[in-house]
């Protein structure tokens, strides 16, 4: 078979490199057992997630119109296409740039918008206090960069504007563009959700509104706050905030 160097198989293809790989190992008549349709229906339900993707981009005009660029979001470990070892290799620049990135953030909290004493000492009452203020987002923020999980917050963030958007075509740009970046297993940004979760956004993404993540951005809100607002609360980069408000002399 001559080699075409492109990955060329359509949305379908993914399954039948998977069917023939497991074929192969286990024999046909293993192909009836409930592992393997199991399989099949996760396979399913990423090809369906990968066909709206792909129809939301070409709505958008950023995808040509034969799609052959398809095996893109086959996310199987089964398809030997070469695009998934560019991707690979991709991902591993684009996580050690990320990473690189968040090691020379300034842990600074009085940056723009700086607090007030008392704005400040509210958080500490309870996360939704830090989440209400646009100062205690900022400073939450750079707190999570230095636990290597700004994504969520991030994540977070993009929700929220996108339940502000109203126009169609551009909620499924920004739904499309939010998936990309942190629900993809293949972004660096990946946020972490259950696998309930993942199966919700699949199926929403069939059909994509200002609505499709809010079961994922909930379950990363409560991440935050049951993981991260507690060890922010007693973090230096929180105590040595309140200590300079404190010490500021008052405005004139």
């Amino acid at each position: 078979m001559k080699p075409t160097g492109l990955c060329q198989i359509d949305a379908d293809g993914c399954d039948r490199a998977e069917n023939h790989l497991y074929s192969g190992i286990h024999g046909d008549t293993s192909m009836g057992s409930e592992r393997a349709e199991m399989r099949k229906r996760q396979m399913q339900v990423h090809q369906e997630a990968a066909a709206s993707v792909l129809q939301a981009r070409h709505r958008m005009g950023n995808t040509p119109t034969n799609a052959s660029n398809a095996c893109c979001f086959c996310w199987c470990c089964c398809c030997s296409c070469s695009c998934l070892t560019v991707r690979g290799e991709d991902e591993t620049i684009q996580r050690s740039t990320f990473e690189h990135r968040t090691e020379e953030t300034t842990n600074n909290c009085e940056e723009s918008p700086k607090p007030t004493l008392e704005d400040a000492n509210s958080w500490a009452v309870s996360f939704e206090r830090v989440m209400k203020s646009a100062a205690g987002r900022s400073c939450f923020r750079q707190f999570l960069r230095t636990e290597f999980s700004e994504e969520n917050m991030m994540f977070w963030l993009a929700c929220e504007e996108l339940k502000k958007e109203t126009n169609k075509i551009v909620v499924e740009e920004k739904v499309r563009q939010i998936y990309e970046d942190f629900i993809s297993i293949l972004s660096p940004k990946e946020v972490s959700l259950d696998s309930r979760v993942r199966e919700v956004i699949n199926k929403n993404m069939l059909e994509p509104t200002s609505q499709t993540f809010d079961d994922a951005q909930q379950q990363i809100y409560t991440l935050m706050q049951r993981d991260s607002y507690p060890r922010f609360i007693n973090s230096s980069m929180y105590t040595d905030l309140l200590k300079n408000l404190e010490e500021a002399p008052p405005e004139p």
